[in-house]
């Protein structure tokens, strides 16, 4: 594929991102005129406070959460399928996006329990302590993850500690969940299906700020990634320090899906589909173009999941991640489908 060609499918995909943004903030279960949407967006006065505040509370917010969210999951899974050089890897295969099920399972099961007060009910308190528990989770996870990698050289036993300490995890949540209150349990199962609009208020521009200083830290590792590419042994006769490259892309990818997972829940199937749809766009495995391909591809597809999820007709908005799942699948089984028909 020649230049031309990849800087017209980088705009490409730079289009889709500007067309699904702008449908998101038109489309909703509350008709907006256009021309009022504009308006509210440029600062200027409304008649009407509820669009206002449907506007610039709901669905800018949203769409904008949506966008990073998408961004962070594929660079992600495309970091982690290529430090793994399996197809299968993505953001939630170290257990990471578990350590932040477990952190939110500790405080969101226990406190009905053991403060009597279900956490669900203490509003912007309980958001907060939410996030940070999730944030702290999946730290101690990536932690246990740094220290594994350190006494491991093979990808593969990384990879299958990483399966086992999200299988502990979840082991765990289930034995909370056996001892917890219903209405507790509830709250952890809304949780836990991912939605782009738990991110509100200042929060959705400290999680835009976390995004933006995480997301250009990835560009530095292309050099590495490429490498990897090559097998640890020709890597290593290049001059690259596998353990050191290895946990500096976990780092990254791990950092990534901690904050996703912290704002919006545990969103799948993004990190996995992403990757695989860019690789087939681009015919390429040169982190050079796929990697900028997959932070914007990422972002196309979550503002299209979002879109669909709460388009008019439907009352409040559908779990995010039962939308990415019908999405995402029927796209990636194309590009593996006509990557293979094209191998015959």
């Amino acid at each position: 594929m020649n230049r031309n060609t990849r800087i017209f499918l980088m705009l490409l995909l730079i289009g889709s991102i500007i067309v699904f943004l702008v449908l998101n903030l038109l489309l909703g279960t509350a008709r907006i005129p256009a021309g009022d949407v504009i308006a509210i967006l440029f600062g200027a006065k409304s008649d009407n406070r509820i669009w206002t505040n449907i506007v610039m509370k709901s669905r800018l917010p949203q769409s904008l959460t949506a966008m990073m969210a998408g961004a962070g999951l594929g660079v992600s899974g495309l970091l982690m399928q290529t430090v793994f050089r399996n197809p299968l890897a993505g953001p939630s295969v170290l257990g990471i996006s578990s350590g932040a099920s477990l952190g939110v399972a500790c405080v969101v099961l226990l406190s009905g329990s053991i403060g009597g007060v279900a956490l669900s009910k203490l509003g912007v308190i309980g958001e907060v302590t939410i996030t940070m528990s999730a944030i702290i989770g999946s730290l101690l996870i990536m932690a246990l993850i740094a220290f594994v990698a350190q006494k491991v050289r093979g990808n593969v036993t990384l990879l299958i500690m990483g399966v086992m300490i999200g299988y502990i995890a979840n082991a765990i949540i289930g034995v909370l969940k056996f001892f917890s209150a219903e209405e507790d349990i509830r709250a952890y199962v809304i949780w836990g299906l991912g939605s782009f609009s738990r991110v509100s208020g200042g929060q959705t521009w400290v999680f835009i700020v976390l995004m933006l200083i995480i997301l250009p830290s990835a560009f530095f590792l292309i050099k590495t990634l490429n490498l990897l590419l090559l097998g640890d042994s020709y890597a290593r006769n290049l001059g690259l320090n596998i353990k050191r490259a290895r946990l500096l892309v976990i780092g990254c990818s791990g950092i990534l899906v901690a904050v996703v997972t912290a704002y919006c829940g545990p969103i799948v199937f993004l990190g996995l589909a992403v990757p695989h749809i860019c690789r087939g766009l681009f015919h390429t495995s040169n982190h050079a173009a796929i990697l900028p391909a997959s932070l914007l591809g990422g972002a196309s597809l979550a503002l299209l999941c979002n879109l669909i999820a709460r388009l008019p007709g439907f009352e409040g908005a559908l779990p995010v991640n039962s939308v990415t799942a019908l999405v995402g699948a029927p796209v990636v089984m194309w590009v593996l489908f006509n990557k293979r028909k094209s191998e015959v």
